[in-house]
């Protein structure tokens, strides 16, 4: 056998043990006459020992091994003089009696350390060998064991994994669609799905009335840190469910993870907050909760002063930001810079320092009297020492600017702790939400989204009013999941369908499958999907979805490993029927 124990397994009972071990070479360290070479597998790192005076053939042999060469070695296990307290296995060591080469290593183009010198661009082109790292090694058996927690929580209560196609029919809503080409049918194309809305829609009807699916997605848009062309999603739906049966069963999923994940007791059930109630205070449908600082509309007691900016804005909001009265003017500026920035979209920024023996001071003290600005100041619940800042305009740009202001404000307290973990339900979306380019209305979730029961009489006369019966779940800020109860009567998707603009031709052409199953006795039902991908950054405390996806693409959608996507041979376009248009500029 290659290996009669794994290079993490072996610890100071062993001692005396005859072992074999087979691994990679980590590092390689020549002291006068011993030689120390850290031998790494999957389980771990074990010091293997070439002494000079004892054999010093084989140490010679030890000393022409490189980083990264693949041997097999055998040797006594001995209590190690000098012990590692950061290693498992660093009581121990191995005296090697004899090994062998079983495969060379070039030179690799990084370290393979926990703190590579590799770039970003570099360690993607070579993942293969970044994945011998410990912190990509750690988080991919993170998320093996999310998988398996996972299932083992829905097995327990008495869902389903069931499969669904990857070669689906391409739907006009969402992102767009990857299009596979049919041989067969040439001129015609699949669809990569984006999710199994339908399909798990469909088990609904079929009467398995609890699904679920670790599974791809693939969404062809822009992407940015938290998101990937192909991505994981935990895909659920259930039958004869209301909302709050989906929000109590998905919070015990989330405890479960993190009690056996983490070791952290989750306290149900979660806070919720409305979408009107999450924007108005925190100016965005995914707040951060680990920290107080919400925002609060100051608009009815500032106007009428005579101060241009106040009086010709639409809102006024403003933060308290604790203990920050001695903030300099350099910092000040800063904060202003950071709100103009054009992603931001904020003119400018207002502040008052209300200082520790109870003044005020501000840039707009010649407008407003000192009691006025306490006035605002006990409205923000403002203490002495803290720091007010205040941005008015446009109420969707001033909202937004006082929540990247808030997030940077929280940051530069140090109050987004990334081993706090504080969850929250958003409910009462929207139904639809008006473009002004294309005159139309779109599904704020998905065509397929049930109103508010007590609403539904509004879809005819104030369609723009009516709220979704949907629902997110946001840990930290990060929306992790989403969804909602479904439309399972067929007369009320009509109805949505044109709402959407669908004319009931194209309705049926899309959904006719759907629409159809509908008329033989589709139950009640519901569901939601987690961002598994996403969930396993957060429980890593990584900032980016990559770093916990085998495989990723980068943030231009290519995978510089493999040098995809890539062109297809001139025999292979003729048997797809496709003929690639020589004046496209992206060729």
């Amino acid at each position: 056998m290659y290996r009669t124990h794994t290079c993490g397994e072996l610890r100071f009972e062993d001692s005396g043990k005859e072992v074999t071990l087979s691994g990679w070479i980590q590092r390689s360290r020549d002291l006068g006459g011993m030689t120390f070479i850290d031998l790494r597998d999957r389980y771990g790192i074990t010091q293997l020992v070439f002494n000079m005076e004892t054999d010093p053939g084989l140490c010679r042999k030890a000393r022409q091994l490189g980083r990264e060469f693949v041997i097999q070695a055998e040797g006594l296990v001995t209590e190690r003089s000098n012990k590692n307290p950061n290693l498992p296995t660093g009581d121990i060591e191995i005296v090697v009696s004899r090994f062998l080469v079983l495969n060379p290593s070039v030179t690799p183009p990084f370290t393979i350390e926990n703190e590579s010198d590799g770039g970003d661009e570099l360690r993607m082109k070579y993942r293969f060998l970044d994945l011998r790292r410990n912190p990509l090694k750690e988080n991919l058996l993170l998320r093996h064991r999310m998988a398996m927690e996972t299932r083992n929580y829905f097995n327990c209560h008495n869902f389903v994994e069931i499969e669904t196609p990857f070669l689906i029919k391409s739907t006009p809503e969402g992102a767009r669609d990857f299009v596979v080409p049919s041989r067969i049918f040439p001129g015609q194309f699949y669809a990569l799905p984006q999710s199994p809305q339908t399909f798990k829609q469909l088990l609904m009807v079929a009467g398995y009335d609890r699904y679920f699916q670790i599974v791809k997605c693939f969404r062809d848009e822009d992407l940015r840190a938290d998101r990937q062309p192909e991505f994981t999603q935990i895909d659920c739906e259930m039958s004869f469910v209301h909302q709050d049966d989906i929000l109590d069963t998905f919070e015990g999923m989330l405890k479960h993870l993190f009690k056996t994940i983490k070791g952290i007791e989750m306290d149900r059930p979660f806070p919720r907050l409305t979408y009107e109630e999450a924007m108005e205070l925190y100016g965005s449908d995914k707040p951060d909760l680990r920290f107080e600082m919400k925002i609060s509309n100051l608009t009815s007691i500032i106007k009428g002063k005579g101060f241009p900016a106040f009086e010709t804005a639409e809102y006024i909001g403003g933060i308290c930001a604790p203990n920050c009265s001695d903030y300099s003017r350099k910092q000040l500026d800063a904060l202003t810079e950071f709100v103009k920035k054009p992603q931001i979209g904020a003119k400018g920024l207002i502040y008052i320092k209300y200082n520790t023996d109870g003044s005020v001071k501000s840039t707009i003290d010649k407008y407003y009297a000192s009691d006025a600005m306490i006035q605002w100041a006990e409205q923000l619940q403002a203490k002495p020492g803290d720091l007010i800042l205040i941005i008015a305009g446009l109420k969707p740009v001033a909202l937004k600017a006082l929540c990247e202001l808030r997030l940077e404000m929280g940051g530069r307290l140090n109050l987004r702790d990334k081993n706090k973990f504080v969850p929250l339900w958003v409910t009462d979306f929207p139904l639809l939400e008006w473009d002004e380019e294309t005159h139309r209305f779109y599904a704020m979730h998905h065509p397929f989204t049930a109103p508010k029961p007590e609403e539904m009489e509004k879809l005819d006369i104030d369609p723009a009013g009516v709220h979704a019966n949907a629902y997110d779940c946001v840990v930290n800020g990060v929306e992790i999941g989403g969804g909602s109860i479904r439309i399972h009567d067929e007369k009320l998707q009509e109805k949505m369908f044109r709402l959407l603009g669908f004319t009931e031709q194209e309705a049926k052409k899309q959904f006719g499958f759907l629409m159809q199953a509908f008329l033989y006795g589709a139950p009640p039902h519901g569901g939601i999907a987690f961002g598994f991908d996403r969930v396993v950054s957060l429980f890593a405390g990584e900032e980016s979805i990559r770093d916990v996806i085998a495989f990723p693409k980068n943030n231009a959608a290519r995978d510089v490993m493999i040098d995809t996507p890539s062109g297809i041979s001139e025999d292979q376009l003729n048997e797809l029927s496709l003929k690639i248009k020589k004046d496209n500029p992206a060729n």
